[in-house]
């Protein structure tokens, strides 16, 4: 098969393949063919509205899904397991904004930055996928979710919403809830996944970081406040409030100030 001299052919490439595997190896490929100056920007290639998902996992409605347990080891693999698709989904994401916005009045430092997230979210997925193989699991064994997609549906329009959707609310609560997740799988014995995890919530800062400067470029570019535009955007594309508590030191290493989301914030619960 020819390989695509087009960084929004490779996009779409990408977001059509329908082997989770194999389109982790798609992702790093584009990305390395992207590094070496092999592809050029070429917009006007249209995007899919959905990308090409395997045969499974069964996608369910998120009130559908079964509630997530750490208790032994098939708890940690349908942890596990949940987490490999929301990398697998994460790497559409990233291809999607890069092939559906290439066109945008942007510097070429941006489709640098979002190149490198699918890089590492492919990268993730095979981390992710090894863990499971280790027991004795694969990504497709447990049922999955389908609301994730809704973010790249709701804000294909704009990638100004885009930016606040993805990284800087949906990428932003992974910053949330991913060391309480380290911890448990460091309680359980499984210090190798939980190294994994380490090494994913790292990096997702650095994409937290990425949508947080390109939003405020791209708002400025526009003439627009960035707080005003950020919580405008939130109230009008993502279901709900924000849930608290908020990894505050995270989210401001990654570039992302408490007074643009706190208001935004559901209600603590009551004890």
């Amino acid at each position: 098969m020819t390989e695509p001299t087009s960084l929004v052919e490779a996009a779409r490439e990408v977001l059509l393949c329908g082997d989770a595997d194999e389109k982790a190896r798609t992702a790093r490929r584009v990305a390395a063919a992207w590094s070496k100056g092999l592809l050029s920007v070429d917009p006007g290639i249209n995007m899919p509205v959905r990308p090409n998902r395997p045969a499974r996992p069964e996608l369910r409605l998120p009130r559908d899904m079964p509630r997530r347990s750490f208790k032994g080891e098939r708890g940690r693999v349908a942890l596990l397991h949940s987490l490999a698709h929301i990398e697998l989904n994460a790497i559409d994401l990233a291809f999607d904004l890069v092939g559906r916005f290439a066109g945008e009045p942007m510097p070429r430092a941006f489709l640098d930055d979002w190149i490198r997230v699918g890089d590492d979210e492919a990268r993730h997925f095979m981390m992710l996928q090894a863990r499971l193989a280790a027991h004795g699991a694969t990504y497709g064994d447990h049922p999955a979710h389908d609301g994730l997609w809704q973010a790249a549906e709701e804000t294909r329009h704009d990638l100004l919403a885009r930016l606040a959707i993805v990284p800087m609310v949906l990428e932003a609560r992974g910053l949330d809830v991913t060391p309480g997740m380290i911890s448990r799988l460091k309680d359980a014995g499984d210090l190798q996944s939980a190294q994994v995890l380490e090494t994913i919530y790292e990096e997702e800062k650095t994409h937290v970081r990425a949508g947080t400067r390109w939003f405020a470029h791209l708002a400025a570019m526009r003439g627009l406040d960035p707080e005003t535009s950020f919580r405008d955007l939130v109230k009008r594309h993502f279901r709900g409030a924000l849930k608290p508590p908020f990894n505050v030191e995270a989210r401001l290493e990654a570039g992302l100030e408490a007074r643009f989301y706190e208001s935004l914030a559901a209600p603590l619960p009551t004890e």
